[in-house]
């Protein structure tokens, strides 16, 4: 551990760290940081030996393993920034946890935390990581128990020390990006006669189903890692489930890695109302979970086979803002998360929405929030950004709760009555700051 904080710190004082602001290139010897892309990844084992409270439905606690959960790290290097990105088969994370390990890993290497973006897969079968955040507001009942500090503490050390060793072991890589289709998923907001919502299985409702690929090779052409980014909910199996499980998600990656020879970070996108095709079962034989791996393992698989370019020339640049919107009325706030409101000055509540930036050289942006996101509104946002690849990253950096389009306040349902901080104005808000910042990076070339 002791050499690896020193590797870290010797990088960071020769100045390869991430600066939020750079777009250039410097030249060396005759060609510029943009030739000089690396890449790493590692896959950690988070799987824990002894039972843990699962988080997703109500109380309980695990009493076996239906396959085992991991952290999967991606460490991006252009010559001029690093940017790491985690995906860990988790269902849901605080901003605050978040937070803390940002600045442990700011203290320890000096990456920015705008560098830095920590998803989950959104399993609903996995052990609960650090403080409960907002689902301790919005369903206090499930939080009347101990909480899992010891696993809690060992995933940190676990998802830190990964994180060094890829900074470390960056090598040549070559970049690519792709877009595939499944229709492992279903809009999930079931509407009655009268309009009202409730969870169940709507096939007329709004869905997405594009996979969105980005692919990193060896400088030999072999698959270093694949990114793969696809709205589903982690809800195979359900609340009788005892049983530690990747979920759908857990189940796609682990068969598309044995199939490319290269680990797979499996991005959730914008969720709130998808769910899998087959939901809440009360094992993963009456669930078919295994069927995930046609359903959607070999999409991903076929869409990456059509990737036939790559490039060496690879530039980041990573951005921030963040979306004022009010909070929903006589709403509870946990203390942790005081920087993410405010009072405003007519003594409204105001929540402060994060969302984070990347660029890939001129084509290629992905936006992500803390959020469990309508699928709708990042459809628009897609269909209206003047980038051609345009993904977002869901469940990113913690959870602030759903967010969902305005015309759902009307039918209501559990995403908007129980498990969403915002008002209707919430939609408007975030596409109008999204696509403002995404046309400002457009205009201003990069």
């Amino acid at each position: 551990m002791k050499n690896l904080f020193v590797v870290c710190f010797l990088l960071f004082a020769v100045k390869m760290g991430f600066t939020q602001q750079s777009n250039t290139s410097v030249p060396i010897k005759g060609k510029s940081l943009s030739t000089l892309f690396r890449a790493s990844v590692e896959k950690i084992n988070i799987t824990p030996k002894s039972p843990q409270w699962l988080l997703g439905y109500g109380a309980r606690k695990s009493m076996g393993v239906n396959d085992s959960i991991y952290h999967r790290i991606v460490a991006l290097d252009d010559g001029a920034n690093k940017f790491v990105l985690v995906s860990s088969d988790i269902c849901v994370l605080s901003p605050a946890e978040y937070d803390r390990v940002a600045a442990k890993l700011q203290d320890i290497c000096g990456i920015d935390p705008v560098n830095f973006w920590w998803t989950v897969t959104h399993t609903h079968s996995a052990p609960e990581l650090g403080s409960p955040g907002l689902p301790a507001i919005f369903m206090g009942d499930r939080y009347q128990h101990e909480a899992n500090p010891e696993y809690t503490a060992e995933s940190e050390e676990k998802l830190i020390n990964g994180i060094l060793e890829a900074l470390k072991n960056l090598e040549p890589a070559r970049l690519g990006v792709g877009w595939g289709f499944s229709r492992a998923n279903i809009n999930r907001r079931a509407l009655d006669v009268d309009g009202k919502a409730s969870l169940g299985m709507n096939p007329d409702g709004a869905v997405d189903r594009r996979i969105g690929l980005l692919r990193i090779d060896r400088e030999d052409n072999s698959t270093l890692a694949l990114i793969s980014n696809y709205a589903i909910h982690g809800t195979v199996l359900g609340g009788e489930n005892l049983e530690i499980s990747g979920d759908a998600p857990g189940i796609v990656a682990d068969y598309v890695e044995q199939k490319i020879g290269a680990p797979v970070l499996f991005i959730n996108g914008a969720a709130g109302d998808i769910a899998p095709i087959y939901s809440v079962y009360p094992n993963p034989i009456q669930g078919h979970l295994k069927e995930f791996r046609v359903l959607l393992g070999d999409k991903i698989i076929e869409a990456n086979s059509r990737i036939l370019s790559t490039t060496n020339e690879v530039k980041l640049n990573s951005g921030a803002t963040v979306v004022e919107t009010p909070r929903k009325p006589g709403l509870g706030w946990p203390t942790e998360l005081g920087s993410y409101t405010r009072t405003n000055d007519d003594g409204k509540k105001i929540v402060q929405l994060p969302i984070r930036f990347l660029n890939i050289n001129d084509d290629v942006v992905i936006w992500s929030a803390p959020l469990e996101l309508f699928n709708e509104i990042s459809n628009e946002i897609r269909h209206r950004s003047p980038f051609p690849f345009t993904f977002y990253f869901g469940y990113t950096n913690g959870w602030l709760g759903y967010l969902p389009t305005a015309a759902s306040w009307e039918q209501g349902g559990y995403e908007v009555e129980t498990v969403s901080p915002f008002t209707p104005s919430a939609e408007n808000d975030l596409k109008k700051a999204v696509l403002g910042y995404l046309e400002g990076r457009s205009e201003e070339g990069f």
